[in-house]
């Protein structure tokens, strides 16, 4: 199955098309910081927590490992499945954009919930976005699902599930947003689709570097900004 964007890419473009592209051809020159590395293992721990509170789940990372392309056939494969499901890391894959689904459950009558998880005291805006490019694919390739396999899968809910302080969840329903976010989502999927087809963007730098993360290609774009300088002297 091929695809162009994935769910961390498509966030990185809304930050910096020039992330998005560096991310795509030039991902070695990524750097992220012992403080970013940090809040990526603090996130996995919470993540794992909160995974255990759903029994029973299958993980489609540990069958399909490094493999991501099959992850969709192996999710359709599993939802499939008669009676109740969980899955984790769960692949879906529409209009050339590939998202992973922290938690998925499938009710016996085929309705379906997302799950995101975020180690974080509040539902920031970019967790909502995070949402909502998962809602825009997962929506779309449920529908062709249905359609091509005679099945009943119906995405009823997406949510937020976020840290209390306490390492407990608190849940946020989405769905109402996500719907209506849903056009403004598929034209920066179609937009960012060509920013990849093209050449390299020219962004200054600025805020948006550190906002709302650190860019992995800060050091990059500030080497380019020195060497530029440095031939005007």
């Amino acid at each position: 199955m091929h695809y162009r964007l994935t769910k961390s890419k498509f966030i990185m473009g809304q930050q910096c098309e020039k992330a998005l592209y560096l991310d795509v051809y030039k991902p070695q020159l990524a750097y992220r910081s012992q403080e970013t590395l940090y809040r990526f293992r603090k996130g996995r721990t919470f993540e794992a927590k909160i995974k255990s509170m759903f029994p029973g789940g299958t993980d489609i990372s540990m069958q399909m490992r490094g493999a991501v392309h099959r992850y969709p056939e192996a999710t359709a494969l599993l939802l499939n499945a008669p009676g109740e499901v969980t899955l984790f890391e769960a692949g879906f894959l529409f209009d050339e954009v590939l998202v992973l689904a922290d938690v998925v459950t499938k009710a016996a009558n085929g309705h379906v919930k997302i799950f995101e998880i975020k180690n974080s005291a509040s539902v920031k805006e970019v967790f909502r976005q995070d949402l909502f490019i998962q809602h825009y694919v997962i929506t779309h390739s449920m529908a062709q699902l249905s359609k091509n396999r005679d099945n009943n899968l119906i995405p009823k809910a997406f949510s937020i599930i976020y840290n209390d302080g306490n390492d407990n969840p608190l849940y946020e329903d989405l769905t109402e947003a996500a719907q209506e976010a849903e056009p403004l989502i598929a034209k920066q999927v179609a937009h960012f689709k060509t920013i990849i087809q093209g050449m390299e963007p020219h962004v200054e730098t600025g805020e948006h570097c550190f906002t709302p993360y650190e860019c992995p290609f800060r050091k990059y774009c500030d080497r380019r900004v020195t060497t530029q300088m440095d031939l005007t002297l």
